[in-house]
């Protein structure tokens, strides 16, 4: 509901710092729907790379169109890492600010995960599975 641009930048910060992502606006399409001069602003399109060839991609909600953003209508993203490490280090990048965060834990199924609901209402897992030896 408007904050898209503002978690992108967090996103990038996180997996990302070099990249540049661009943008594109409600404003920027011709024939939509009549906006206001602040609906124009916001993101109609966002897509960042991050990591293993995965691409998050955003866009804003508006009320006018009868949009209504409620935790469970987005969506979890999934991580899967290569060592505890970097699960770790995600993991606390992500959930600065968050208001739902389970720490990172030895699950009985034999991974290190944990979850997150950041500062702007996306949850996120993260897990390393350990490679079988055998």
């Amino acid at each position: 509901m408007g904050t898209t641009e503002e978690a992108f930048t967090f996103y990038a910060e996180v997996f990302n710092p070099d990249h540049h992502f661009l943008v594109q606006r409600f404003g920027d399409l011709d024939g939509g729907p009549p906006l206001t001069s602040a609906e124009k602003e916001k993101v109609l399109h966002v897509e960042l790379p991050i990591f293993g060839n995965h691409v998050l991609m955003g866009t804003d909600m508006l009320e006018s169109m009868g949009h209504e953003l409620r935790i469970g209508n987005n969506t979890t993203i999934s991580l899967e890492f290569d060592s505890r490490d970097e699960a770790l280090s995600f993991y606390e990048r992500l959930s600065v600010g968050e208001t739902d965060a389970t720490g990172m834990n030895d699950m009985p199924w034999g991974a290190f995960w944990g979850c997150c609901l950041d500062r702007f209402g996306v949850r996120w897992m993260f897990q390393y599975m350990e490679s079988d030896p055998s």
